[in-house]
C-alpha cells in the first residue's frame, strides 16, 4: 500500500514510530519500519521509542550512557537503512509519566546521553532541559483511554505542541485504541490553548496506519523540521483517513 501524497505537499514524515529494539510493545526492528516507510511513500521518520517512564524494552537498571546505547539501537538500525536508501531517519523519544506521554524531537542521542538530569525530570523540568537544548515537545494522545493510563491529564503550558491527530485513533487500517473522538479532543486543545499541531501513526509495526504530517519542502535534520513547524512554516496533517490544515479543517481524503 503506498499513500496518495497532495501535489503542493510532498514531502511527508512520520513523528511517531516505534521498533522492537527500544519499545517493548514494538514489532519490528528499525530497519523494518524504516523500509515499511519507504515502501509507504514517506520522506522521513522519527524513532521515537519508549523511554525509562513508558514501555521501554531495556533494562531500566543499566548505568545511563549503556541504557542510552541500547535504547538507540532502534533508531540507528533505521538510519543504516534510510542512509543507504534515501530516507530521512530522525531521533525522538516518547517519554512517560505514569500514563501522560510527550514526543520529544529536535535532540539526538549524544545530547541524551550527555544530559543524565532528564531521566529524573519531571514534566516542568523536562520542557526546560529540552527547550535549552533547542528540542520540541508534544504532548502525545493527550485523551486516550486505556487501562495502561491512570487518568487523562494535559499540559499545554509545558508542550510546543500537541499531537492533534494520532492515526492510530482514526485510521481504517487500526484496530487498536481506535476512537477518532479523541483527536477531536486533541485538536480542541490545541486550538484553545494556540499550539502548535503534531500528527503522527503511533506505530508499532510494519502494518501503517498513514499519519504524519506533509510539506513543501524536504528537511535536512530534525531541528530543521522543528524550526518550520514553530515557525508557522505551511504544512498539512494526516489523521490516517483525511488530510488536514494547520487549523485541523478537512481538505481531502486519504485513500
Amino acid at each position: 500500500m503506498k499513500i496518495k501524497l497532495l501535489e503542493d505537499y510532498p514531502y511527508l514524515y512520520e513523528t511517531h514510530l516505534h521498533t522492537d529494539q527500544g519499545s517493548a510493545c514494538g514489532q519490528n526492528t528499525g530497519a523494518e519500519m524504516a523500509a515499511a516507510c519507504k515502501a509507504f511513500g514517506y520522506t522521513g521518520i522519527f524513532v521515537t521509542d519508549h523511554n525509562w517512564g513508558g514501555n521501554t524494552c531495556v533494562s531500566r537498571e543499566l548505568p545511563w550512557h549503556e541504557w542510552m546505547t541500547s535504547y538507540a539501537r532502534g533508531y540507528e538500525d533505521a538510519k543504516a537503512f534510510g542512509d543507504a536508501n534515501d530516507l530521512d531517519v530522525f531521533f525522538g523519544m516518547e517519554t512517560g509519566f505514569d500514563g501522560t506521554e510527550f514526543l520529544i524531537l529536535g535532540l539526538t542521542p549524544e545530547w541524551f546521553a550527555g544530559n543524565e538530569a532528564i531521566r529524573t525530570a519531571d514534566i516542568p523540568a523536562q520542557y526546560k532541559l529540552v527547550h535549552e537544548a533547542g528540542g520540541f515537545v508534544s504532548q502525545a494522545h493527550p485523551y486516550r483511554v486505556e487501562p495502561y493510563i491512570p487518568e487523562v491529564r494535559v499540559f499545554p503550558q509545558y508542550a510546543d505542541a500537541i499531537e492533534a491527530f494520532n492515526a492510530t485513533h482514526s485510521s481504517p487500517l487500526s484496530y487498536h485504541h481506535n476512537d477518532p473522538e479523541w483527536n477531536d479532543k486533541a485538536l480542541a486543545l490545541a486550538l484553545d490553548n494556540s499550539k502548535r499541531m503534531t500528527a503522527g501513526s503511533d506505530v508499532h509495526s510494519t502494518e501503517l496506519f498513514g499519519g504524519g504530517m506533509a510539506f513543501k519542502r524536504r528537511f535536512g535534520s530534525a531541528s530543521e523540521f522543528c524550526s518550520a513547524v514553530m515557525n508557522g512554516e505551511d504544512y498539512i496533517m494526516s489523521d490516517g483517513r483525511y488530510w488536514r490544515d494547520m487549523k485541523g479543517d478537512v481538505i481531502a481524503e486519504i485513500w
